[in-house]
């Protein structure tokens, strides 16, 4: 089994699609074909099931797929490893974040790195905490700055950014602008609610901290951005419960403190390998976080 051949199996399971993921490749279609052929034969098991219009994964394929990853992972840290030696720090940085996460300013924090190491390619996505975790995990991520899920484990560690309370977001004129009470869920049973996908960390924190206190909760509008929720809010469409620095994002929007003790304290942590499995280039964006992002 050569890491070639691997190269080519992820690619192809990437993109469902040998042609693309040959183009993507610079390589032949028929080259790419035939490597991923010869790594069937040697496995003796068929990774794909290719038809007219599409290839999707065997069950095979779906088992080798996550080894695959983290093995090209592993090869491609120790290949930056050596040139970090030599005094050089190349290859690829692969970030991932939600949005406005407290306490990294994601983009004064790359444009740091940058100048400092300009030979290493940086490339950002944005997901939902849950899937962040499992990219790390999967070697798919070098680092993630995230909502805290769960504790550390053999594959992910963590260090805390920033902790603070969930606040409920309102329009001005909103009834509950007008009370100016600490609430609790129960408080907030018959409201509209604007939230984000169910992946992402204040979604998350929302749903737990209703959860707890036994109070049903219907989310009506489900944003992917945030200032899309802060638009909804802003046209009385419904209320929000979210992290505390969002209200700084739009000031003319009413902000009400949740009751201590409702499980509502959001953290937010870089998540990363373990260290033997840390790239160099992550390790120096973790660095970076405690010089500032200027």
């Amino acid at each position: 089994m050569e890491l070639r051949q691997l190269r080519h199996f992820v690619a192809v399971a990437e993109d469902r699609h040998f042609t693309r993921a040959a183009e993507r490749l610079l390589v032949s279609q028929s080259g790419l074909s035939a490597s991923v052929r010869a790594l069937e034969r040697e496995l003796q098991t068929p990774l794909f099931v290719r038809t007219t219009r599409r290839v999707t994964l065997t069950e095979a394929g779906r088992a080798l797929l996550g080894e695959a990853r983290r093995v090209l992972a592993q090869v491609r840290a120790a290949h930056e490893a050596v040139a970090a030696v030599q005094g050089v720090l190349r290859g690829t940085l692969s970030l991932g974040t939600e949005q406005c996460i407290a306490g990294v300013h994601v983009a004064g924090l790359l444009a740091t790195f940058r100048r400092r190491h300009p030979d290493v390619e940086i490339r950002l996505r944005q997901a939902g905490s849950g899937e962040l975790a499992e990219e790390v995990a999967a070697g798919r991520l070098d680092l993630a700055f995230a909502y805290r899920t769960q504790a550390d484990t053999d594959q992910l560690c963590s260090a805390s950014l920033a902790a603070e309370p969930m606040t409920v977001l309102c329009h001005p004129g909103h009834r509950l602008a007008a009370g100016g009470a600490v609430l609790a869920p129960g408080d907030l049973a018959d409201e509209v609610f604007v939230d984000f996908h169910p992946d992402w960390g204040p979604r998350r924190i929302t749903d737990a901290a209703f959860a707890a206190a036994g109070v049903r909760r219907g989310v009506a509008l489900e944003v992917n951005d945030v200032h899309g929720l802060l638009d909804l809010i802003d046209e009385d469409l419904g209320i929000a419960v979210v992290p505390r620095h969002f209200r700084h994002k739009r000031a003319s929007l009413a902000s009400l403190p949740l009751k201590d003790g409702a499980g509502t304290l959001y953290e937010t942590i870089a998540l990363s390998p373990p260290p033997p499995a840390t790239s160099p280039a992550a390790r120096a964006l973790l660095a970076l976080l405690g010089t500032g992002s200027g």
